[in-house]
């Protein structure tokens, strides 16, 4: 049995504009993460040669050297990983799926942590820089090539990228809290009927005549117990001749 076309509900504007939103950071994330592989080489390359003024040691030099690359590479797995992430956050959205927007907040929220956090960390290197003990004088030097050893716009860029990670966290969440979203994610589908409907036709008229009542025996009442069956009768006795009678 062929039910009727269902026309599926329309998405939200809010619903499409945060999951581009989404798919856009998701894309940003893979361009970073691309970006840091390819600048790492140039400003290992760079930290070494201002590394030597610095007394350090060959050992000192290539551990923090090692540190660079490592950290680069762990920064850009995560950042494929939450474009993955982020991926299957915009499909369950334009889906439908009530999980994927409370998964949305939940992003959210921790993309919001960790922007403030890294817009924290590059404001408070550039405006208290990191100071060590007189025994780690090296070490703090060492560190302080480090952040010379990148291009020059590399900071503004991160810091630019940590106030649009805020502001693009904020600005799905909001979207996803409109009552036109809610609706869309709250949304039952219909039920087909249970049984299959009977085709339309001429309806048989009732019987307008008496209608026989059953016997009582046989046919047991849906009120109590059969009735009993009625004692047989007695057998006929033998037939007097006719000229035996009075």
């Amino acid at each position: 049995m062929s039910y009727p076309h269902q026309v599926p509900p329309r998405r939200p504007g809010a619903v499409v504009s945060a999951a581009a939103l989404l798919l856009l950071m998701a894309v940003g994330a893979v361009a970073y993460a691309v970006a840091s592989l390819l600048v790492t080489a140039g400003t290992v390359d760079r930290f070494r040669e201002a590394a030597r003024a610095t007394g350090a040691s060959g050992g000192e030099i290539d551990g923090v050297a090692s540190l660079l690359r490592g950290s680069t590479v762990l920064s850009a797995v995560l950042g494929v990983l939450v474009a993955l992430l982020l991926l299957g956050l915009a499909l369950g959205l334009l889906s439908g799926r009530a999980g994927a927007r409370v998964a949305t907040w939940v992003v959210a929220g921790l993309g919001l942590f960790c922007g403030c956090c890294a817009l924290a960390v590059l404001v408070g290197q550039r405006a208290a820089p990191l100071r060590l003990g007189a025994d780690e004088r090296v070490t703090a030097d060492l560190l302080a090539r480090v952040g010379d050893a990148y291009p020059d716009w590399w900071i503004p860029v991160n810091a630019a990228l940590s106030v649009a990670q805020i502001l693009g966290y904020l600005v799905v969440a909001a979207l996803l809290t409109l009552p036109s979203a809610g609706a869309f994610f709250h949304r039952r589908a219909p039920r087909p009927p249970a049984g299959p409907t009977p085709p339309p036709g001429p309806v048989a008229p009732a019987p307008t005549g008496p209608v026989a009542a059953a016997p009582a025996y046989g046919h047991p009442s849906p009120w109590g117990p059969p009735p009993a069956p009625p004692p047989p009768s007695a057998p006929p006795g033998p037939t007097r001749p006719p000229e035996d009678r009075p």
